[in-house]
């Protein structure tokens, strides 16, 4: 089976598995999901002056919503298309959903039509970590929170200009935090 066939069998299997599971945009957070920085255990807290790596698994989950722990400590995966920020386009910051480090500006957002919020560029160079992932029989880059370590999803080289890059990051790894606030 040559690339090209091999590449439709996949998309058609993965197809007629969305469309069996279900799988849409619900719109809203799993519940107990917070989308903001008020809404979670951030609120209150100075994320700055907080030892994040020093944190305990067991402080990881106690503190963090189960599907936030399960992506984020866990490296899980959420199911595509039901993510609460998938269609957020508000002006402002996309920041770890653990710790509350910038990772992401509104500005570099854009629809990849693959069901995770994507995009192209990260807010700062120290935004991120990338180390190798062979998971799953397949080489990746995984992106990590570049402050707690958190999973937050994959760097894959399909993006648009300027960068050619696609940060395709799970919904509950990432709070909104709207220019302003």
């Amino acid at each position: 089976m040559n690339r090209t066939s091999l590449i439709s069998v996949l998309l058609v299997a993965v197809l007629g598995l969305v469309a069996l599971l279900g799988l849409r945009d619900a719109g809203a957070a799993p519940a107990g999901v917070p989308t903001t920085v008020a809404a979670s255990h951030l609120a209150g807290v100075d994320a700055d002056k907080v030892d994040w790596k020093g944190k305990s698994a067991a402080w990881w989950k106690e503190s963090l919503p189960e599907p936030v722990h399960s992506v984020c400590r866990e490296s899980g995966t959420e199911r595509p298309f039901t993510g609460a920020l998938l269609k957020e386009a508000g002006a402002g910051d996309f920041v770890c959903s653990s710790c509350g480090h910038r990772l992401f500006r509104s500005e570099t957002k854009f629809k990849s039509g693959t069901g995770w919020p994507s995009f192209y560029a990260p807010a700062s160079k120290d935004a991120l970590r990338e180390i190798v992932d062979k998971s799953h029989g397949m080489v990746r880059t995984e992106v990590r929170c570049g402050r707690c370590d958190a999973h937050l999803g994959h760097v894959f080289p399909d993006g648009p200009e300027p960068t050619g890059l696609r940060y395709c990051i799970n919904s509950v790894c990432l709070l909104h935090t709207p220019d302003g606030e």
